[in-house]
Formats: C-alpha cells, sequence, structure tokens
C-alpha cells in the first residue's frame, strides 16, 4: 500500500476550456446506431457525452510507443508500469450542459494508491473533473480511475464470474471500424484499439480491445433505450475484464426500483463478466 513515491501529485489542479457543438454529439450518436434528431444549440448533452469535449492535444513528437502522451505531465509518470488503462469513474450529473454553451473542465488528483494486485504490482490514481459553464458550479463531476499495470503482466484473464442475462438487454458485435470511430471521436491514440499487430504482438491480447469508456456508454445507452423519459442523475462503472472486437457481447439491466437504481453489467460472448455499473434515476 502506499502512492508509490508520487505524493507529490496529490492535490495537482488544471484547468481547460471548451465549447459544446453539435458535430461530435451526432457523431457518437452514429457509432451507437441510434436514430436521434442532429443536435442543435441549447440541447443537453447526454449522459457520458462530455466525455467527447476537452480532448488531448498533445504534439505528435510528445506521443509514446503505445499511442499515449509520454508520461509525465499533470499525471504521474509511473514509468514502472507502462500499461495504462482506464478502470472505471463515478460521474454525478447535478446539472446540464447545452449544445453552444462554453464550459471549463477544472481536474484535481485526489489519490495516487500503489497495490499489490493478483496480477503484479498496480497503481491507482484517481483524478475528479468538475464541468460547467465558467462562473458557475459544475454541472457534471466525474471521479475518474486510471490503473497503470507492468507489461509482465498476463494480458488476459479467466473472467471472475458468470452473469446470466438481464431483463433489459442488447448483444453487439464490436468491430474494428465501431472501435476506430470512437477512438477517433475521443481523440484517443492508444493502440490497443485499432492496431492489431501491436495489440496482439506486443501486449498478449487475442484482438483489439474495446475502449472501456465505450462498453460504458453502451450500458448508459441501455438505460436511454429502455427508459427514455427518465434522467440519469448519477452512473459509476467498474471496468472487469477486456471484451474484443469480433467477439459478440452484450449489455443488460435490471429494471429501476422504488429508489430509482438500475444495476447494468456487460459480459461476452461466453457470459463473463466484462464490466459492473450502476445509474440512479431522477
Amino acid at each position: 500500500m502506499g502512492d508509490g513515491g508520487y505524493s507529490d501529485w496529490i492535490g495537482r489542479t488544471e484547468e481547460h476550456h471548451d465549447r459544446v457543438t453539435s458535430g461530435p454529439l451526432d457523431r457518437l450518436a452514429a457509432t451507437l446506431d441510434r436514430d436521434d434528431p442532429h443536435a442543435k444549440d441549447g440541447d443537453s448533452v447526454p449522459p457520458l457525452g462530455h466525455w467527447l469535449f476537452f480532448l488531448p492535444d498533445a504534439r505528435q513528437s510528445e506521443i509514446g510507443p503505445d499511442g499515449h502522451p509520454k508520461r509525465g505531465g499533470f499525471l504521474p509518470p509511473v514509468h514502472e508500469l507502462p500499461r495504462r488503462m482506464w478502470a472505471g469513474s463515478r460521474i454525478a450529473f447535478p446539472g446540464d450542459v447545452r449544445v453552444g454553451d462554453r464550459i471549463v473542465r477544472r481536474s484535481t488528483i485526489t489519490s495516487v494508491t500503489a497495490k499489490d494486485g493478483s496480477s503484479g504490482p498496480l497503481v491507482f490514481v484517481t483524478v475528479r473533473h468538475e464541468i460547467g459553464r465558467d462562473g458557475e458550479a459544475a454541472a457534471i463531476v466525474d471521479e475518474h480511475d486510471i490503473v497503470y499495470r507492468g507489461l509482465e503482466t498476463p494480458a488476459v484473464k479467466a473472467a471472475p464470474k458468470t452473469v446470466e442475462p438481464g431483463a433489459w438487454r442488447r448483444e453487439l458485435v464490436p468491430d474494428a471500424v465501431q472501435l476506430f470511430r470512437y477512438s477517433a471521436l475521443t481523440f484517443n491514440g492508444h493502440r490497443i484499439h485499432y492496431d492489431r499487430d501491436y495489440v496482439t504482438r506486443e501486449e498478449g491480447y487475442p484482438g483489439l480491445v474495446v475502449h472501456g469508456p465505450l462498453t460504458a456508454t453502451l450500458l448508459v445507452d441501455l438505460v436511454r433505450r429502455n427508459a427514455p423519459s427518465s434522467r440519469i442523475a448519477d452512473f459509476s462503472f467498474r471496468a472487469v475484464s477486456p471484451l474484443f472486437d469480433g467477439g459478440r457481447m452484450s449489455v443488460n439491466a435490471t429494471p429501476p426500483g422504488d429508489d430509482g437504481l438500475v444495476r447494468l453489467w456487460a459480459a461476452n460472448a461466453q457470459g463473463h463478466l466484462a464490466m459492473t455499473a450502476e445509474a440512479r434515476l431522477a
């Protein structure tokens, strides 16, 4: 346990500004195979749509061999653990941001924790993002967990749990085109999502890895398809095991109870758990 020697990064902050435009939201709807009308000024950004803004802008010379920006800068470098993944998030939506808004994101590193996992040493970094119109209270609060692990760690482990189908369920087969489109939408250069030669030879995966945020977005999309008139007040997810292109996957949920809580999960074709999540409907 401990901070892995990165205690100096805890409390670091940065601020970015952006403007909400309709194009990325329309392209996300297309990537999710939704038949939404084109977004227009004044429309609310759908849950998790904020991930399409404040995109990374590292120069090409600053990109590392895995397609991520080189270590350092705002996040701790964690050079000894070269693999970096999105482990999960806890997101609250106390307000709305809308197409046309000029918005600000204030980010703070709230914790850095080193752990010895079953697959080897790990370092978890949590970043709290507060997003809203400048000068106003945050409309979105996103606590983002990043995990670093070593190259020697086995890339794929046996799924820890087999799950049953949900009352709400959608099956789909993510392919290389869908993964490329989502990488392009989020300006994500991580090669595990589009470079098959790299991901199989260098990282030992059997195929292109489905983005954790894409799986989370598909879970939110399942709620939106089944409860279109409800508002998602908060959403959290935790990645459990990877999903790969060309394999059938499912997103599942139990309908909300009296407390408005929807329990969600994603699974591969064998029913092995890939992600758990919860959404609370207002």
